[in-house]
């Protein structure tokens, strides 16, 4: 099976790319990299031709609300109608658990338009929505730094490792469209607070970590399930303190 990877190059793509090819399939990464761009829609039909599934798990290059809303919404356009003229069966998108319940968040409202357009497109689709990663703690860490004190905003948090959202992603490419969302998530839910602490610690940073009410997620202020999934959700199988003992966690 042709299965054609957007973002391919990042984080996740990386990971998927290794499984598809693994279980033996053409597994293609398609960035501007390889000289396709989805929101030029330059190169789109070249690399679609003969693919039977599309996963798309790019990340905006751009972080104002506006620009990453017309990211979202043009390169998905661009995609879903270059997926039709080609006769592919099943587009995958990975956007973020909670989307939806964020609207203070420019990128995740940016998400949820990108759902829309999947949706309405008539495209058969699945839309995997997954909570933060391991591997974004730092980053996130770092944003809620102020004077050096990291001002942790409240509600749950439940990340989930990178190498379990790209075994979802894996599974559902070779697997029927769903034409729904399906939630996945790391296997604890702590308040965000613990988490950060717990990354610090590990990492030998001595930033001190203060729950804070008043503190935002990037630009959106949460509610105590703001960030986790509130229905059925595929539990990743990393802990944290598992994935904090591999070489490529903590530092």
């Amino acid at each position: 099976m042709k299965i054609v990877v957007f973002g391919g190059a990042g984080l996740i793509g990386r990971k998927l790319i290794r499984l598809l090819t693994g279980e033996g399939h053409e597994a293609v990464a398609a960035s501007r990299s390889t000289g396709v761009d989805a929101v030029t829609g330059e190169g789109l039909a070249g690399v679609l031709a003969g693919a039977q599934v599309v996963v798309d798990v790019m990340n905006a290059p751009v972080w104002g609300d506006d620009e990453v809303l017309r990211f979202f919404r043009t390169s998905s356009h661009n995609l879903v109608e270059a997926e039709r003229a080609a006769g592919v069966a099943h587009h995958i998108a990975l956007t973020i658990v909670g989307a939806d319940r964020n609207p203070d968040s420019g990128y995740q409202r940016a998400k949820v338009a990108q759902e829309e357009v999947i949706v309405a497109s008539g495209v058969p689709y699945t839309i995997v929505r997954a909570t933060q990663f391991y591997e974004f703690l730092e980053t996130i860490a770092d944003a809620a730094t102020v004077e050096g004190t990291v001002h942790a905003p409240v509600g749950q948090f439940q990340p989930v490792a990178a190498d379990d959202v790209a075994a979802a992603l894996a599974e559902v490419a070779v697997g029927e469209p769903a034409n729904a969302i399906i939630d996945v998530a790391g296997p604890e839910s702590l308040p965000m607070g613990d988490y950060l602490r717990r990354f610090l610690d590990a990492t030998y940073d001595a930033r001190k970590v203060v729950d804070d009410p008043a503190a935002t997620y990037f630009g959106g202020l949460l509610s105590e399930k703001s960030l986790v999934p509130t229905g059925e959700a595929r539990i990743g199988a990393m802990t944290f303190p598992e994935w904090l003992s591999r070489p490529e966690g903590a530092r």
